[in-house]
């Protein structure tokens, strides 16, 4: 009998949203410490000191962590994205945001912005369901 891999699920957020996805983390620690989780730098450290998740890092997000979790979606090695945005600040790396947000929508991986979102995807009945059959991304002009 095959073991079924736990999902992984990324977890990122701009500068002024960090506290609130760390409190987010601690608020869902019984849920988070079932999945495997990665994150940008900076995210991956606040998550990982405040609630002892083990949470994998990338670069910052500014330095190429984006980038990073948007290569890993395309891998198939990310299941889930959980990104606390920031729409009132300026981001240096806003091309790096906009690309991993279109590739998680072309690999119809579910991302949640806010924390409304995050929360309806972690008591979602398809969390701990068996992976959905996704179809692979056909480029438009191939």
């Amino acid at each position: 009998m095959q073991t079924k891999t736990p999902k992984t699920i990324a977890l990122i957020a701009h500068d002024h949203k960090k506290a609130e996805i760390t409190e987010w983390a601690r608020v869902n620690y019984d849920i988070l410490k079932r999945y495997r989780l990665c994150g940008t730098g900076t995210t991956a450290k606040h998550i990982t000191e405040a609630t002892g998740l083990n949470v994998k890092a990338y670069l910052s997000g500014p330095l190429g962590g984006d980038q990073q979790i948007g290569a890993k979606i395309a891998e198939g090695e990310i299941d889930i994205v959980i990104f606390f945005c920031d729409p009132l600040q300026a981001q240096p790396h806003d091309p790096d945001v906009k690309a991993l947000l279109r590739i998680a929508v072309v690999y119809d991986i579910p991302i949640a912005t806010n924390k409304a979102s995050a929360d309806y995807i972690m008591t979602s009945k398809l969390l701990t369901g068996q992976a959905m059959e996704k179809e692979k991304p056909v480029a438009l002009n191939s």
